[in-house]
């Protein structure tokens, strides 16, 4: 095992390694039954993937407790189009809500025969008038530094072998999801988001609502860069209407949960709709 991860190992050695270990047994060279039989055999695979193989995550439940912000976003500004940007959106599954099917104890949403179907655990349900609202996406953009090609195996692959192995209900969403985005995949934007939200924001349609999002990009952006975010946020918000929808730190939990904030610019505050689990299996509405 030391001579896998090194003298000084990173940070996240263990889990590029059980990524790793993940992709052998999906690609059924491997077993988790025989573990110490893998780390032999396939030595100089896993020594590669604790070095050069980034830990990637899409995690498609989130849209569940995402789908409300968007659709008061709708309800507030009086929109019945919104065009999506999303910052950090990894293979840009999420950017494709819209084509998922909801369940909420007030009512579905979506398209009934969507391959994907999301529902969760309502501590404070979501109020069932919000769930009439209907909207139509235009363009949907994503802006990521590394972005993943679902497309492929390897990208499908990447993501796949970076769910614990034993959540199989997660596995199972996210196969579904990527068959939803290989009929239609967004447009992703490779770059970094500083540098390039500006120049999208500058492009925005006048019959459309622009809705920015982000559920965990920001945190590991340095400061210069975040304020670079949230400067062209501003200065797009003051020339006309702009949606923002970001999951951050909830002062009641800060550890075990989010805070789901929106902003109709140009309104200068955000209001927090929801509280909401990590991975989006819980929300309780509290707006």
């Amino acid at each position: 095992m030391a001579a896998l991860v090194g003298d000084e190992p990173r940070w996240d050695a263990p889990l590029r390694l059980l990524g790793g270990l993940h992709a052998l047994v999906l690609t059924g060279r491997a077993s988790w039954d025989e573990v110490d039989a893998a780390l032999e055999e396939h030595g100089e695979f896993l020594s590669w993937a604790i070095a050069e193989r980034p830990v990637q995550t899409n995690e498609v439940q989130r849209c569940w407790a995402l789908l409300p912000c968007f659709l008061e976003l709708a309800r507030r500004s009086g929109f019945e189009e919104l065009d999506l940007v999303e910052l950090g959106p990894s293979a840009g599954l999420n950017l494709l809500w819209d084509r998922y099917c909801y369940s909420y104890e007030g009512g579905d949403w979506g398209p009934a025969d969507a391959r994907l179907a999301l529902t969760g655990e309502e501590r404070c349900p979501v109020p069932a008038g919000l769930l009439g609202q209907q909207v139509r996406v235009g363009r949907r953009l994503g802006i990521d530094l590394a972005p993943v090609d679902v497309t492929t195996d390897e990208g499908a692959l990447l993501l796949k072998s970076f769910v614990w192995a034993d959540q199989a209900h997660r596995l199972e969403l996210l196969d579904r999801a990527i068959e939803t985005l290989r009929a239609e995949p967004p447009e992703i934007l490779r770059g970094d988001i500083a540098e390039k939200l500006p120049g999208v924001l500058a492009s925005r349609r006048p019959d459309a609502l622009t809705v920015v999002w982000q559920t965990s990009v920001l945190g590991y952006l340095p400061e210069e860069r975040r304020e670079r975010v949230y400067a062209a946020l501003a200065e797009a918000g003051a020339a006309g209407p702009l949606g923002w929808v970001t999951a951050g730190s909830s002062r009641r939990s800060p550890e075990h949960e989010w805070a789901l904030k929106v902003r109709l610019s140009p309104a200068t505050k955000s209001s927090v709709l929801a509280q909401a689990d990590f991975h989006g299996a819980w929300l309780e509405w509290v707006a």
